[in-house]
């Protein structure tokens, strides 16, 4: 795993860049501990294939329950968004008494953590250890002595034979004090005339002078709160009323005394189960990550990869999600693209418009997903685990220090050649196109020749002919307009304006690669463009002088 590893896999701007961070970001999850299982994730490196591939059978089985059993899986995904943070509540409990509230959410961890594993155990045959929950129902039966498994937690009389007994005579002292204060109340409605509430109050209105004045003069009664309207008058408590009360202080104190006493037993309870929550707190976290992976691969049509032990990347019919999702909000249709890279360099050539920069971002955001333990966008992916990748696309310029981009360029280059060691990947999207064509060119096949004799694949796209020059090196060609039917092409932008002339050409656009020999040209796709967008014959023919 990348824990043992000096740098990380890829940087953040790689993964920007492919696509990578976006599928992550699209990723739901509903727990803290799978929030934190995902943001924790080491992807896997050279020599974790056996590791990985037993992720994926567990993460295929989980799969195949997501797909048949939807009811059952929306409950666990309940289960998992009611399971509050734990982590401060363990250390907690082995240091002091936990809070009744704190012990309410240990139990309903318990009852979600519990229902959770009743539902893997009765739809898989058997569970994966990466997805086995301890059992915890003897502590769950402690914590809920009355065995109703509801959503509420209450100090209960079963906790403790003492606290029953106290709560038994504060019962009946409440009702000593009820009949004392009732014996009061219907001696001053016997002798005044007055009804007082169920509470023993006596409200006045402030417009009936007469009562005001008798309440204000009975020592029985004592003024209490009053709005705009009337005076709530309430019992002034005799001898006896004060010793009744007296005695009940007393007893809730004791009462209370008790109660800390059973939080105290149940929080050791709960600090012997320290472990075995703590366990499932991160099986749960696994649950809720890898359930977030596997319904995003049923709803992006993702597969399994192959993982292999050689160093290679193999896409069939392979698709970069972020694109594919701006395609569709679009009403577009993605063009799957194939290709096969190992140790060596591979040049991809074509026109502006061939969508060779989307390709290289397919590329790399697949070898990513598979190497964190994700489904792939592809028919068929086989990929062998590099040790560090890095992705060099787009303008790189850097105004804050001042650098072009063809210096920002320079600079990012220069950290590859430190960090790259063996099985890297190593992508680039046309260097040296910010400088003049001569050392544009030499600068470019001398990085692919430097690529060339180190165990890295590299992929490059430039748009210089001839660049792949010598051994260990591959050309590959966006198709591009090659097969297009030029004549039907051409009526359709006849009668389209600006911006639906650019959607048509689009349209005609094959985004597929194929191999070529290192000398053949670039097909000239670039001229024929400019030609179907009106650009003047005169121009074309005699840019077509200095092509030959």
């Amino acid at each position: 795993m990348s824990s043992t590893y000096k740098y990380p896999l890829a940087n953040t701007k790689s993964k920007e860049e492919t696509g990578f961070e976006f599928v992550m970001n699209q990723l739901q999850t509903y727990s803290p501990y799978g929030a934190k299982a995902l943001k924790n994730f080491e992807p896997f490196r050279q020599g974790g294939e056996d590791a990985l591939n037993a992720l994926f059978d567990d993460m295929d089985r989980l799969k195949a329950f997501a797909s048949a059993q939807p009811e059952l899986v929306s409950e666990i995904i309940r289960c998992l968004w009611e399971s509050k943070e734990m982590s401060l509540t363990l250390q907690r409990c082995m240091e002091d008494t936990l809070s009744v509230v704190e012990l309410f959410e240990v139990k309903t961890f318990l009852l979600r953590s519990g229902r959770v594993r009743e539902i893997l155990e009765d739809c898989l045959e058997i569970v994966p250890e990466r997805y086995r929950l301890t059992v915890t129902t003897p502590l769950l039966d402690v914590m809920d002595p009355q065995h109703e498994r509801m959503d509420t937690f209450y100090i209960y009389d079963s906790f403790s034979e003492k606290l029953a007994e106290l709560r038994k005579e504060n019962r009946e002292l409440e009702k000593e004090l009820r009949r004392a204060q009732k014996e009061i109340r219907t001696a001053l409605e016997k002798q005044h005339g007055f009804h007082m509430t169920p509470k023993f109050e006596l409200i006045v209105p402030k417009a009936n002078k007469e009562l005001m004045a008798l309440a204000e003069t009975l020592p029985e009664l004592k003024r209490g709160e009053e709005d705009y309207m009337n005076v709530v008058f309430t019992l002034t408590p005799n001898d006896a009323v004060y010793e009744i009360q007296g005695r009940s202080e007393e007893l809730k104190a004791r009462i209370a005394d008790e109660e800390d006493k059973v939080c105290e037993t149940l929080t050791r309870n709960i600090a012997q189960y320290k472990s075995a929550l703590a366990n499932n707190c991160l099986v749960l976290g696994r649950i809720d990550m890898d359930l977030a992976k596997v319904i995003y691969a049923n709803e992006h049509a993702c597969t399994r990869p192959e993982i292999s032990t050689e160093h290679v990347i193999e896409i069939e019919e392979g698709r970069n999600l972020q694109v594919e999702d701006v395609l569709r909000q679009k009403g577009k249709e993605y063009c799957p693209v194939s290709l096969r890279l190992t140790d060596g360099v591979t040049a991809i050539t074509g026109a502006n418009m061939g969508g060779k920069t989307i390709s290289i971002k397919m590329t790399g955001q697949t070898a990513l997903l598979a190497q964190y333990a994700m489904y792939v966008p592809a028919k068929h992916a086989r990929i062998g685990l590099s040790n560090f990748m890095q992705v060099l696309i787009g303008d790189s310029q850097n105004v804050q220090r001042g650098l072009s981009s063809f210096g920002s360029e320079m600079e990012e280059l220069k950290e590859i050649l430190d960090h790259a060691q063996e099985r890297s990947v190593i992508i680039i999207d046309e260097i040296a196109s910010g400088t003049n064509p001569a050392e544009g060119l030499a600068l470019t096949r001398a990085f692919m020749s430097y690529f060339a004799k180190h165990p890295y694949i590299t992929l490059f796209t430039t748009h210089f002919d001839h660049a792949t020059v010598g051994g260990n090196m591959k050309n590959l060609q966006v198709r591009g307009l090659s097969g297009a039917d030029f004549g039907k092409l051409s009526r359709e932008l006849s009668v389209a304006n600006r911006r639906q002339r650019i959607e048509i050409l689009g349209k005609y656009m094959d985004y597929r690669l194929e191999e070529v020999g290192g000398s053949t040209e670039s097909p000239r796709d670039a001229l024929n463009i400019a030609h179907i967008l009106g650009v003047y014959d005169e121009i074309i023919d005699e840019a077509k002088k200095y092509l030959l």
